[in-house]
């Protein structure tokens, strides 16, 4: 493996052609990924003919280091604005701002990238190391009933973040998985609760949901504040995270590269999923669950870390078996075929030049990470010197370009909107946004698989939980539940 690392590193800098793509990809998945409703796969899509002129490693070298950085950039605006770049950064959002108001905005953002980078270069490793094997396992023992499974469990497990109590943050999540029904059934493909809109038979964009409820949410939130007297700048802060405060939380990036590689091998998956379960298990396992959401240096950590550790697992199945992990990576299937190729295992046989490139292109790209993120942060955290008057319109603007340019439709510019007002009032009354996203984000995921997985097994509910992940991850959600309704009558009793 290191003669064959080594062999892709002198390819990829040898020729300085490559390097300026690789350089490109880096620099363009950073600040792609930073704005938000553009996102990576905006400039994957727009880059995606121009590939055709380049040689097969070039073009897949360049798709596999804007998933690095890309998966990344979306922190940023995620801590300093409540702004995800996209929705592998939304669980960053829900300790990082907070974060942010409390002046410890360096400490999020360095937090992010130090750990983005760790979780990104450990995932790369694991990647060059075990794609086949681990692709093969992964395709034999996980299928939609487990997919649908680790839904249930992260559901079970971070429903209760950021709500005022534990009923408010349950009924935060069914909201989610309300909204999420939104659009056709994905058995019949029968519409539902589109109310008569053809655009909504697609369902709500994750997009302008998420921008709705975390950025014109906080706008509405902050605009109150300032007409009431009570508002307050967010305190501008470059104090990086010092290794002692990183190595406190060491267990939590390890579980975290765990979740993330595994969630990102799970064909159709990718950093979404890892993301959100990363934020799950740190609460989980955490025994001051009632400090995350408030600015919790460990959220932050765990969704990063989680995140950037799907991208090279995502790669796996693609590489070994020829199956996408999420929508990057099937834009990579195109790559492939411009070029008379096609992913799977003969390609480590017939084209092994053009996979080291790929490894050693996202093992660098991961760790430029580190140095180009720590000095694009102390240029951006400037940004929060500006006042709220100034600011709040620039944020409207980007957020509602982002929406609208995602699909082309005013629809979900006035979705966006909508879920603004929406989340303005539940916020006032003590409700969960983030378990509303979660609820949206995982609701589509796991009702997609739980109809797949019944298929499969011709609607014998005791043949889909004999499986033994499955029932393992659907026992540990169930406990999960008890142990949150025990927690929640516990409480109430004790505050009688």
């Amino acid at each position: 493996m290191l003669d064959n690392f080594l062999t892709g590193t002198a390819t990829l800098f040898g020729d300085p052609f490559t390097v300026g793509i690789f350089i490109f990809g880096v620099i363009g998945g950073m600040l792609f990924g930073a704005i938000p409703g553009v996102s990576m796969l905006t400039l994957a899509a727009i880059l995606l003919p121009f590939t055709a002129d380049l040689s097969p490693s070039q073009g897949v070298m360049l798709f596999a280091v804007i998933y690095c950085t890309g998966t990344y950039g979306g922190a940023i605006t995620a801590i300093l604005f409540n702004i995800p770049g996209a929705p592998e950064n939304a669980p960053t959002a829900f300790d990082g701002y907070p974060m942010t108001q409390k002046g410890m905005a360096g400490k999020a953002v360095g937090a992010a990238v130090l750990c983005s980078a760790v979780g990104g270069v450990a995932s790369a490793i694991v990647m060059m190391s075990a794609t086949e094997p681990l692709a093969q396992w992964a395709i034999m023992n996980i299928g939609p009933p487990e997919i649908f499974a680790l839904v249930f469990f992260g559901l079970a497990v971070a429903s209760s973040v950021g709500g005022r109590t534990i009923w408010k943050g349950w009924l935060s999540v069914l909201l989610g998985l309300l909204i999420a029904t939104i659009g056709q059934d994905p058995v019949g493909g029968i519409n539902r609760f589109n109310f008569g809109f053809s655009d909504l038979a697609a369902g709500i964009a994750f997009v302008p949901a998420i921008l709705g409820f975390f950025a014109v949410s906080e706008i509405f939130v902050q605009a109150e504040k300032k007409v009431s007297g009570n508002y307050s700048a967010p305190k501008f802060s470059v104090d990086f995270p010092t290794f002692f405060e990183l190595w406190a939380h060491k267990i939590a990036v390890i579980r975290s590269i765990l979740v993330g590689f595994f969630c990102g091998i799970l064909p159709g998956i990718g950093a979404t999923l890892a993301a959100f379960m990363g934020y799950g298990e740190a609460v989980r396992w955490s025994k001051n669950k009632s400090d995350f959401g408030k600015g919790k240096l460990e959220g932050v950590i765990s969704s990063e870390t989680a995140n950037n550790a799907a991208t090279g697992a995502a790669m796996i199945p693609l590489l070994a078996l020829g199956l996408p992990g999420g929508a990057l990576t099937a834009m990579m299937v195109a790559v492939f075929q411009m070029h008379d190729l096609e992913p799977g295992p003969l390609v480590f046989y017939n084209s092994p030049d053009l996979i080291w490139i790929v490894f050693a292109g996202m093992f660098y790209a991961n760790l430029s990470i580190l140095f180009i993120g720590l000095l694009e942060t102390k240029t951006i955290l400037y940004l929060l010197k500006i006042p709220f008057q100034f600011l709040a319109p620039m944020i409207l603007m980007l957020a509602s370009i982002g929406a609208y340019i995602s699909r082309g439709l005013v629809l979900d510019v006035i979705v966006m909107f909508a879920a603004g007002v929406i989340g303005f009032l539940l916020r006032r009354s003590g409700y969960s946004i983030p378990g509303i996203v979660l609820g949206l984000i995982l609701g589509k995921i796991g009702e997609q698989n739980f109809a797949q997985g019944m298929q499969m097994v011709h609607y014998d509910l005791g043949t889909y939980f004999s499986r033994p992940i499955c029932t393992i991850l659907i026992i540990a959600g169930v406990l999960t539940l008890v142990k949150s309704l025990h927690s929640a009558f516990f409480a109430k009793h004790v505050e009688s």
